[in-house]
Parts: C-alpha cells; structure tokens; sequence
C-alpha cells in the first residue's frame, strides 16, 4: 500500500454507526489561487480530493473574506467550502506550521514567478522567489513525511528545440530565459531527491502552453497588469481593453513567420494533474511527462481563431522580437497518454470559445466583479 493510500483523513461529518465514513485525501496546492491553480483544485474537488490551498496573491485577485475570488468561485460553482491559508512559500515557519496541522497525502506545486520577459529583465528575483521557495517545500515534506509531489514544469526547460515534436527524451538546460532555468533547476532537484530517498514518488508535469476557461465562465485567467501571454492579450484587446496585439517577430522560421506553440485547454491540463496524482500510487518515483496537445499554432493563427470565437475583429502590429522566445515548440505527448492514461481532448475552437466566454462575462477579470456571499 502506497503512502497515498495510507494517508486518509476522514471528512469533519460525525461519526455515526449507521454511516459509512467516506475517506478523503488531503493535497496541499500551492498558488492555488492562480490559473493553473484554481482550476486544479476544481478537478481535484471532482475528483473527490481535499485540496488545501496556499497562495500569497502575487498572481490572484482577492475577494471577499480574504480568499481568492478564483476560489469563491469554485465554491460557487460546485457548491462546497475550500480551506485557504494567506501563505508565502518563503515563509518557511509558516510552512511548518500548515505541515503540523495537516496530514497531507500528497503536493501540488504551483506557486512561483512565471513571466518568461519578466525573467530576462529580473533574473535575480526568479532565482531566489522561485528556487528558494521550492527548497523550503521539499525540505519541509520531507520533515513530515509528505514524499508525494506533482510540479507544475514547463517546456521552457527544452530550450530551443532541436527536433519537433518534443518528447521527454528531448534535451533539457539549454534554456533561453531565466524562467526556463529555474523550472529545469527545480526539476534536477527533485529528481535528486528521489534517488536520494527511495520513498519519495514525483511527477514533473512539462506544460505547453495553457489557455481556455472552465466551461462555467466563472473562472479564467486574469494576469495582473499587461498580460504577458498572447492569449489573454488578444482577448483584452477583443473585449476593447487594449488597442491591439503586438506580435513579438514575424521573421521566424514558420508557417507565416510568426511563433508557433502548442495550445493546451486549462480543463485538459488540469485533468493531466489528476491522472499524475493517480500514478503516485504506485510508487512511481521520479517520472517526466508532456502535456500538450501534439499541434502547433502560430501567433496569426491563434488571432484568426479567437476572431472567429469573438466576431469581433482584433487589431495587431509587428513588432521585434522579444527575448527568450523560440520559433517553434509543440510537444509529442504519447507517453502521458499510455503511462497516465491522459490525453487533451478540446480542439482549438473549443479553447478559444471558452477563453471568451470568460473574458466576455468578465471583462475586467475578477478584480470589479467580486462575488458577494
């Protein structure tokens, strides 16, 4: 029997003779209040998980009583309450305190910088927030006997691709930005760890590129200040938020010169963390997956789809590019589907209509619309 399996904790129903207690494992998600985050924690609720959440709000809008709006909403939507602690992931005496009070069967860790252009300006901030607090993680789940870890990894790690589309035999560490390294640094750490001790099981999840909404349009992504992805970008300017898209590049080596990337929906993503929890039960130690969808799209492309999502016409203009970014990147991602039993099911148009959705419902985000209780 695996430590997950091991590590139940019973819901706070009272005990009655008459009932069968339903047994419920706790996982701690940090940057639970996020994009990624919350809408992880939405299907680990379906999943029929306890997630308790930590987030410091760098990337989360607050909403009443102090908790992320992203996670009033999921309490909305699925009619439940969800255990959130105010919590930088620096402060390693308040992680010791959350490990004391909890027993948790396994982490998902989200939390960090992630603003590829942002780390070139400002290497030094993503090295220290971004490793530092990874170390405070893992050197607290092992002082607790926590050993089940999924981390929210990047393709950024791959670096400037050699062949496409990329597998997880790929190179790693020739990164292009400060971002990619400390995912690639995390990830060597990790992977460290699990030779170390044998007990300890990982799964390092390598992210395309997330976009989409869940379907109820309550949630979404909601960058704080100029999005620093094309998606959220083009859907403020669609919603008339900003005057146009700038394309960083039209001289790549593609299909109209434009960056191609794999697109991944957020629901599709969040499902893949699910199928990773699910492979710590079998002790897997330390294992490497893409999530993605396996198609590449360029910049234009993604414009013309979410013109077609939108009807509205969505103004751009070329621009140099940026540093840091590759031309192409897409992943191959038939080791999940066979080892994780996962794979991405929504098509580009589904991805585009649900990020409008909730661009549309929400054109400002979370931040002027805060649901009250």
């Amino acid at each position: 029997m695996s430590n997950l399996d091991k590590e139940l904790v019973p819901n706070s129903r009272p005990l009655d003779v008459q009932s069968t207690v339903r047994m419920v494992q706790k996982v701690l998600v940090t940057g639970g209040g996020g994009y990624i985050g919350s809408h992880c924690v939405l299907e680990l609720i379906e999943a029929g998980f306890c997630p308790v959440v930590i987030d410091n709000f760098s990337n989360a809008v607050r909403g009443e009583g102090d908790i992320p709006e992203s996670l009033r909403r999921i309490e909305k939507i699925l009619d439940t309450s969800i255990e959130f602690h105010e919590l930088d992931m620096l402060d390693r005496p308040g992680l010791e305190k959350l490990f004391k009070q909890h027993s948790f069967s396994a982490v998902m860790h989200f939390a960090g910088l992630k603003a590829v252009g942002e780390s070139v300006e400002q290497p030094l901030r993503y090295y220290r927030v971004n490793l530092n607090a990874t170390m405070n993680l893992l050197e607290v789940m092992q002082t607790h006997g926590v050993h089940n870890l999924v981390f929210s990894s990047s393709a950024t790690v791959y670096g400037d691709p050699q062949k496409l589309p990329i597998d997880e035999q790929h190179p790693v560490g020739g990164c292009t930005n400060p971002y990619g390294k400390t995912k690639y640094f995390i990830e060597e750490m990790i992977m460290d760890q699990c030779k170390a001790e044998k007990d300890w099981n990982a799964v390092l999840l390598r992210y395309f590129n997330p976009i989409g909404a869940h379907s109820s349009g309550l949630i979404g992504e909601d960058p704080q200040g100029i999005p620093n992805n094309l998606l959220p970008y083009v859907a403020q300017v669609a919603v008339g938020r900003r005057k146009h898209l700038n394309v960083f590049g039209n001289d790549y080596n593609t299909v109209d010169g434009t960056g191609v990337r794999d697109y991944i929906h957020v629901v599709d993503l969040a499902k893949g963390h699910i199928a990773a929890l699910k492979k710590l039960k079998e002790n897997c130690g330390c294992k490497v997956y893409n999530l993605g969808t396996g198609t590449g799209y360029s910049v234009l492309q993604m414009v013309k789809a979410m013109e077609k999502a939108s009807a509205r016409k969505i103004m751009y203009q070329i621009a140099p590019r940026r540093g840091g970014d590759v031309a192409s990147c897409y992943a191959n991602p038939s080791l999940a589907e066979k080892e994780l039993g996962w794979k991405a099911n929504f098509d580009l148009e589904r991805m585009c209509e649900d990020l409008w959705r909730w661009q549309s419902k929400n054109p400002t985000g979370f931040t002027n619309n805060i649901l009250s209780s």
